[in-house]
């Protein structure tokens, strides 16, 4: 019998009476698969209210209305004017004897609709009831014989739709998918797949807005069963790293650098640094590779942890790869740890797509050779011509910027290295032991010593020439300053500044002022962005789009200015704010908000006002806007769930995780990682 279910849940929807390939195609464009299975995990977003009344007066215009009417008349439409059609229009009464205006546009399917409303006759009609001086519906949802108005529903769970998908398309679907279903299902089924089952009914069923609440019954018993599906996933996920097969010999110490990488850097490791790399080191001698994340909010010593751990790597005779997601950061991390790991006598290199033929050739010797212990660079370090001699560490900075394929082609470099992954996007601790569940995670919540907490303010629009006369006298004291604005070129469409009109505005007070933003050249960009970071520039100021974001680190600049902050979300504007306090000097961020800031936009920017603390702000983040838009189109690899709600099931995800930590899945629970594609299967 379960096959029988499952072979029912990988059905295709065109089999369903009524559907049909076409209807099935434009399905698998909302529900993201055309499968039975995939219908049933698309959530009713709201139930609409079809309140029957016998008088059109008792209504107000907006509602949805269901009432029984008798037809009196019918005025057809037709063509008036250049390029305009009168709608036709039944002339109906209700009980009481009030008018009621019937219109449709389509013409295409008059005669069906005036066959469907004769005059003379008593029919049911549900819609949206306009105008308030002559009541009118304009293409009712439904029309009903008076003995059929049961079909009516009084409370209509409405989907989530698309172009050409009607809600009576997705009835007509629910009805025949849970009528099978009520046959199919019977008492031999485990009685959690039964409950299952009958938690999705009454979610598809819903009575009212309450039905589909976060924490309903039902709703927050399907978002347990994804919770459980994805984290005994990731439990399996865990269990295989460690698995037998996995096992290596630990590689030996055979030089002794680490006094040496101590005795070079000219500042002393923060406790959260050292216990990192303590947690590090540990997982380089185990017997497994390791799988680690580091968090650490930006300018917390992320990059110098990193390189610590490629130096523990040179003493066990093995290479390191550091990949970063720009050239820029690529540049600018060789620019930083090159000369160290030349006082060390390490051989440290830069592999990026600039290099090109003979100086392409004797990197790839160098490294292949096992000469180079060190290379830093971009997508480049996993082209198909790089080959290593011994990979032994895979560093990815800023991880959630490479996909998992990118990141596993780095490692099949090597004979099973270790991974060190680096984030600085601050992530609430519920949702990095979701994303990076299979991943042990270390956390950098420690600035260095000597930073001084970043400055900052909100702004109207109407105080940028007061802002700017300020900046002035910061830059004549040496202060570097950047600019940023959230789009490249004036639109019609948008409010909002443009970098190119705003460098041009400043250029009248800062003739040697900067521009980069995504739209330039490559190396154009580079360039203004190097002239700007180094410290004889005559480049005081930057004016910038979002390009600047990440892995620019310029310790003399002190002030970013951002227009339209409102615009952004809270993790962009934090990553943004921390391009500036990476020196020991006091900086400053200002936020200029539009005429039309919202008070949600408001909210964020006092947020960022109140604090500087990362991952505080990424829960306030997550608490404002939900997990969807936190994570955006750059965490592409973030899940996508059905019925979890992450501001209202935390406390289903411990109850899940934990499950998951202390049990093996059984049938059950591998039959919920099928249905919720979490990489388990069933044997059907």
């Amino acid at each position: 019998m379960k096959k029988e279910l499952f072979d029912f849940l990988g059905t295709d929807l065109q089999f369903i009476r009524g559907v049909g390939p076409v209807l099935a195609a434009r399905l698998s464009d909302v529900l993201g698969g055309r499968r039975v299975l995939d219908f049933l995990l698309h959530c009713p977003s709201y139930v609409r209210c079809r309140e029957m009344t016998d008088c059109v007066s008792d209504a107000t215009p907006g509602d949805v209305i269901t009432i029984p009417v008798l037809i009196k008349s019918h005025r057809l439409g037709g063509a008036f004017g250049r390029g305009h059609r009168r709608p036709t229009q039944v002339i109906c009464a209700d009980k009481m004897g009030k008018t009621l205006t019937v219109q449709f546009f389509n013409a295409n399917y008059l005669d069906y609709w005036l066959k469907k409303m004769p005059v003379g006759a008593w029919r049911v009609i549900s819609g949206k009831l306009e105008n308030t001086a002559r009541p009118t519906i304009n293409h009712p949802d439904f029309i009903e014989d008076i003995e059929n108005a049961s079909k009516i529903p009084m409370n209509q769970a409405i989907y989530p739709s698309g172009e050409g998908l009607t809600q009576k398309v997705f009835a007509n679907i629910r009805a025949q998918v849970f009528e099978r279903l009520g046959a199919l299902l019977d008492d031999t089924y485990d009685m959690r797949c039964l409950e299952f089952f009958d938690a999705l009914h009454h979610v598809h069923f819903a009575q009212s807005d309450n039905d589909l609440a976060p924490n309903a019954t039902y709703r927050a018993k399907l978002a347990y069963c994804e919770l459980l599906a994805q984290q005994s996933a990731i439990a399996i996920n865990r269990k295989l790293r460690t698995d037998a097969r996995n096992r290596r010999v630990p590689r030996p110490q055979k030089y002794d650098l680490m006094p040496r990488f101590w005795e070079n850097i000219p500042f002393q490791m923060t406790g959260a640094q050292k216990r990192t790399l303590d947690e590090i080191f540990a997982d380089m001698d185990a017997a497994f590779p390791m799988m680690r994340l580091v968090q650490g909010d930006v300018g917390s010593g992320k990059t110098i942890v990193a390189l610590a751990a490629a130096i523990k790597m040179s003493e066990k005779g093995a290479q390191t790869a550091f990949l970063a997601p720009t050239d820029t950061l690529a540049q600018q991390h060789f620019a930083k740890l090159g000369p160290m790991c030349e006082k060390m006598g390490i051989v440290c290199d830069i592999l990026t797509g600039r290099d090109k033929g003979a100086l392409r050739r004797e990197k790839l010797i160098s490294l292949r050779s096992g000469r180079t212990r060190i290379v830093i660079g971009t997508h480049a370090l996993f082209s198909e011509d790089v080959e290593y001699r011994d990979l032994g560490l895979v560093i990815v900075d800023e991880q959630h910027r490479f996909g998992v394929s990118q990141r596993e082609s780095l490692r099949a470099k090597g004979n099973n290295p270790d991974l060190l992954a680096l984030s600085a996007t601050p992530i609430p601790r519920t949702l990095s032991m979701t994303i990076y569940g299979d991943m042990d995670v270390s956390i950098i919540n420690e600035k260095p010593a000597g930073r001084l907490p970043i400055k900052t303010t909100k702004l109207p629009m109407s105080r940028v020439a007061e802002l700017v006369s300020h900046i002035a006298t910061q830059i004549n004291l040496g202060a570097k300053v950047y600019w940023v604005c959230p789009l490249v070129s004036e639109s019609d469409e948008s409010d909002m500044t443009a970098v190119t009109e705003r460098y041009k505005y400043l250029c009248t007070y800062f003739p040697g002022a900067g521009l980069v933003h995504g739209q330039m050249d490559k190396r154009e960009r580079d360039a203004v962005m190097a002239k700007f970071a180094a410290d004889n520039s005559d480049m005081p100021l930057l004016v910038a789009t979002t390009v600047i974001e990440v892995g620019i680190d310029v310790p003399r600049a002190s002030i970013i200015v951002i227009e339209n902050a409102e615009r952004f979300g809270l993790a962009a504007l934090h990553q943004l704010r921390g391009r500036v306090g990476r020196g020991n000097t006091q900086s400053y961020c200002v936020l200029i908000f539009g005429n039309n800031i919202s008070p949600d936009g408001l909210k964020r920017l006092d947020v960022l006002c109140e604090t500087d603390d990362g991952f505080a702000i990424a829960e306030q983040d997550l608490m404002m806007r939900g997990v969807g838009e936190l994570l955006g189109t750059r965490q592409s690899g973030w899940i996508q769930y059905h019925f979890v709600d992450w501001r209202e099931h935390r406390d289903l995800f411990r109850l899940a995780a934990g499950a998951a930590r202390d049990n093996v899945p059984d049938d059950w629970t591998r039959d919920l990682m099928f249905i919720f594609d979490q990489g388990g299967g069933i044997s059907a």
